[in-house]
């Protein structure tokens, strides 16, 4: 008798544990339930993939969506309905929202907002703060937490943990990996007078790589002295990259598109202040670095840090400006081009963007295609050509700083947990997204 499946994807050059090859991907229940030649095989529906390659569903585990408190420019719904018109099946949102996501009351506001509104699968941060430390270790186990996020450095919002007692005292009152804001807060204090009224190359040069070294090289020694994994989210320069190739004991490191796509100084020759982020987009010098820390291994995944702003916001004289950008939606293309420049493999795209975050957060059933695995898949189509342009973007913000950029390679299909989200540009199911599991609290 014929094996059946709920959905097959049939014929696409499948990139997951044993390489790349053309497969079929049998999927039950949400679940992948087999992987090979499934000619004789029948199912509810069969999508031919012929053309296409089918990678393990890219996740982004650095987004700010917004909501509550700043839904005037993004919130769950909309900042998803780009994640999976973008190929991302999965997000991890952040805690800096009006109010911010500290408490257990907090956090479970934002699961049930997030619960089938969202098109994609979602996960949210908790922020740290001296007020809740004593509190994390319980926080940090909730449903639909992934991690304890510590701003070491101010950006936007005011969560900031900016001294080593502090920081030593979240890192010793939690047991799961905690994501951090690296920039030293004092030294940003120190050079505020730097900044340059209407100038935003001024940027980097307030918050300058040193700032970045010295926060991570503290952080770093505090994870030791506890014992305690950390995770250093927007890496940006050369130095720190090479210093944390030596520590990959305790710490995993995040590099974001924005940083190995643009370079100063012409970004913000050319787009002003909508290339202003924290930490900045730095010189040519600093995205070599941060290329060599991919090809070396010393990166461990590729998160947007999707942060966006209105254009009214932008567009204040520096420094007034609101630091961000948009880049669930993004992000695929970008990187997928990069793969067609020949600056990484798509091996190892999947590992910075499905198997390395799932390594990095502990992910329950998600982050490869292998049987028993949740069925999400990124379907792309590496050879087309598209531009980029401000009216794909779903982002309430209503801009992309890669506007008339052209990309050769594109996400055509979004399928999460056995469900196709988008196919060829449009959505195709109703907000199904549900609660990212992980591995540490899976019992509780």
């Amino acid at each position: 008798m014929a094996e059946t499946f709920d959905l097959i994807l049939k014929g696409g050059t499948v990139v997951n544990h044993d390489g790349e090859g053309q497969r079929d991907l049998g999927i039950r229940d949400g679940r992948f339930a087999a992987i090979g030649d499934l000619s004789l095989a029948s199912g509810g529906e069969t999508v031919d993939c012929r053309g296409l390659h089918l990678l393990p569903g890219v996740m982004d585990t650095h987004v700010h969506f917004r909501e509550p408190g700043l839904t005037h420019k993004e919130d769950l719904e909309s900042g998803s309905r780009g994640a999976v018109l973008g190929g991302v099946v999965a997000t991890f949102e952040m805690p800096n929202t009006i109010p911010q996501t500290t408490d257990a009351s907090a956090l479970a506001d934002k699961v049930k907002r997030a619960h089938h509104r969202m098109h994609c699968d979602f996960a949210f941060y908790v922020g740290a703060t001296r007020e809740n430390t004593h509190e994390l270790a319980e926080l940090e186990r909730l449903p639909g937490a992934c991690a304890v996020k510590v701003f070491m450095g101010s950006s936007t919002g005011t969560l900031l943990i900016e001294d080593d007692e502090g920081v030593r005292a979240v890192l010793k009152a939690i047991n799961r990996r905690a994501a951090f804001h690296s920039e030293d807060e004092d030294r940003l204090r120190e050079r505020m007078h730097l900044r340059i009224e209407g100038d935003p190359r001024s940027h980097p040069i307030w918050r300058d790589a040193q700032a970045a070294l010295i926060c991570t090289q503290r952080l770093i020694r505090l994870a030791h002295e506890t014992g305690k994994r950390v995770h250093v989210l927007h890496v940006t320069s050369k130095e720190e990259a090479l210093f944390l190739a030596g520590h990959k004991d305790v710490a995993t490191a995040e590099a974001t598109p924005a940083h190995l796509t643009l370079a100063a100084p012409d970004c913000y020759e050319k787009l002003g202040t909508l290339a202003q982020l924290n930490p900045p987009i730095r010189d040519a010098s600093h995205r070599a670095g941060l290329w060599n820390a991919i090809a070396q291994g010393v990166i461990d995944n590729i998160g947007s840090d999707h942060s966006p702003h209105t254009l009214e916001e932008k567009a204040h004289p520096y420094p007034k400006t609101h630091s961000g950008m948009a880049g669930v939606q993004t992000l695929v293309p970008l990187m997928l081009d990069h793969v067609n420049a020949g600056k990484l493999t798509l091996q190892r795209l999947v590992d910075l963007t499905s198997a390395g975050p799932a390594r990095v957060f502990g992910m329950a059933s998600k982050g490869r295609i292998a049987v028993g695995y949740d069925a999400d898949v990124t379907a792309v189509d590496l050879k087309r050509s598209e531009t980029i342009t401000n009216a794909w973007i779903a982002s309430k913000s209503g801009w992309t700083p890669y506007d008339g950029i052209n990309v050769t390679g594109w996400p055509v299909g979004t399928v999460i947990r056995g469900r196709k989200a988008m196919w060829d540009g449009g959505l195709t199911a109703p907000a199904q997204g549900e609660c990212v599991r992980f591995l540490e609290t899976l019992g509780a």
